[in-house]
């Protein structure tokens, strides 16, 4: 049924055919003042697909006894440019044409491939906004449920695990790659950065999801992935400039440096400051939303001021969410953007998985197979690479070492952000390429239930171990 309706969607009926049966001229001719129209019947389909791809993956998942988060980006999966596509994207190499969604309103609307393909333009700029959107709310509901008195007291452990998370796999990447795969340095260092990502959204998800958030482990490994951000965007840019022009901009990296640093503990110093203004401006206000609309508009700014020098803007709308923690408000406040969190988050983990193409992973596909074995030397080191951090952590006597690790694993958007510049810049190769892809794909999917295994032995053996204390005392 379903290759019918694709076959139907793909070869649409000529203008003059549609506007000559029941679909009126009027919908037929469709001037670009009104492309708008379509471009709105785009968005509103994608949502519900979004929406409901979401929930099934979700509840399926959690039926399974596994993180609803792995759920909704399998459902991802389901619905994008592995499957159904019906959720794609031109940043994926996707056109107009591959789109189920495109092929339903060329069909209805009787329009042209030239105004299809702006609407789809415009439409997939719309949903990355809001998939955007959704992991800004995410951060900022993660620094509320954070503590950032403990996460001050793990701030050392956590930035040590964080070199270790870029430098190990980086090192060890790189390396592999020039001295078994004979690989030119350039691209070499392009993959090894590449491994030095971490996906906070997705890990920080996982821990919230399984009540580890505010345990030493999961402040160790939020306060990581955070760094991890920082440093990753450090690495970005050198490799960045390493492929236009064969050197390093020393002064750039110096300054991404200094505002990084100055970004994040400027907003913790700052804190009280903030949280006094807040709670004066939300007590003031009488009508509805006199909480969370001042609390929102705080975390756009500060994700806005980290946009502009040049950090990601989940580091601001985090930053926001540790310094909103300490207020009095924080329950209600928290309460309160759980809703908001629920429309946009789901838009976030589902257009992650929609994009990961698993067409790589094909080794029926000749280009695939050269890919495929770097791919796994990639993915080898992009887990022990991560996994060794763990025992890079001090001063904690009987902390789930391996939690740590596994913690640090997902790559996500942030690699497939690396082998999009890698891509456009000409610098990877299309084996490198495929296997740069199939090590975020896999890592990104493995890690949430690989948490979630390693979270759950850790409480069996401690409660397998009480009676037994218990007893000698």
């Amino acid at each position: 049924m379903l290759s019918i309706i694709n076959s139907f969607f793909s070869s649409p009926p000529p203008l003059g055919t549609v506007s000559s049966g029941l679909l009126s001229p009027v919908l037929a001719s469709t001037p670009e003042a009104e492309y708008g129209s379509w471009v709105l019947a785009g968005v509103l389909l994608t949502l519900v697909v979004v929406y409901a791809a979401s929930k099934l993956g979700g509840e399926l998942s959690k039926r399974i006894n596994l993180p609803p988060v792995l759920g909704e980006l399998v459902g991802g999966v389901v619905v994008g440019v592995s499957a159904l596509h019906l959720l794609m994207f031109p940043e994926t190499g996707a056109t107009a044409d591959s789109s189920a969604i495109m092929n339903l309103l060329q069909v209805l609307g009787g329009l042209d491939a030239e105004a299809v393909t702006r609407i789809f333009q415009s439409q997939s700029e719309v949903i990355s906004v809001l998939a955007e959107l959704g992991v800004i709310v995410l951060l900022f509901e993660i620094g509320l449920e954070s503590d950032l008195r403990e996460l001050s007291k793990v701030g050392s452990q956590a930035a040590i695990v964080a070199v270790v998370g870029v430098a190990a796999p980086f090192l060890l990447g790189t390396v592999g790659l020039v001295t078994l795969f004979h690989a030119p340095v350039v691209p070499a260092v392009f993959a090894g950065a590449a491994l030095t990502a971490t996906s906070i959204g997705i890990t920080s998800k996982v821990l919230s999801e399984l009540g580890h958030l505010k345990s030493t482990e999961g402040q160790i490994i939020v306060g990581a992935a955070v760094i991890d951000d920082v440093l990753g965007i450090i690495v970005l840019a050198v490799v960045a400039g390493l492929a236009k022009t064969g050197e390093v901009d020393l002064l750039n990296v110096a300054y991404l440096i200094v505002s990084a640093t100055v970004f994040l503990l400027g907003s913790i110093f700052l804190g009280n400051f903030f949280n006094k203004s807040f709670v004066a401006i939300a007590d003031k206000l009488q009508t509805r939303g006199a909480l969370l609309i001042p609390a929102i508009t705080f975390a756009f700014v500060m994700a806005f001021l980290a946009n502009v020098i040049h950090l990601e803007a989940i580091l601001g709308a985090f930053a926001a969410g540790l310094v909103l923690d300490e207020t009095d408000k924080r329950k209600e406040l928290d309460q309160q953007v759980l809703p908001i969190a629920d429309l946009l988050v789901p838009i976030f983990f589902v257009t992650v998985g929609a994009k990961a193409d698993l067409g790589v992973l094909n080794p029926a596909v000749a280009e695939n197979r050269a890919g495929l074995v770097i791919a796994a030397f990639l993915i080898l080191v992009a887990i022990i690479g991560k996994v060794m951090t763990g025992w890079a952590v001090f001063g904690q006597p009987g902390i789930n070492r391996l939690a740590i690790g596994v913690g640090m694993i997902p790559r996500g958007e942030v690699g497939l952000v690396f082998a999009g510049i890698g891509s456009a810049s000409g610098v990877l190769d299309k084996p490198l390429e495929a296997a740069i892809i199939m090590m975020v794909i896999l890592t990104t999917f493995l890690a949430p239930p690989l948490l979630q295994s390693v979270l759950e032995e850790s409480e069996e053996a401690s409660a397998s171990d009480s009676p037994v204390l218990s007893a000698a005392e």
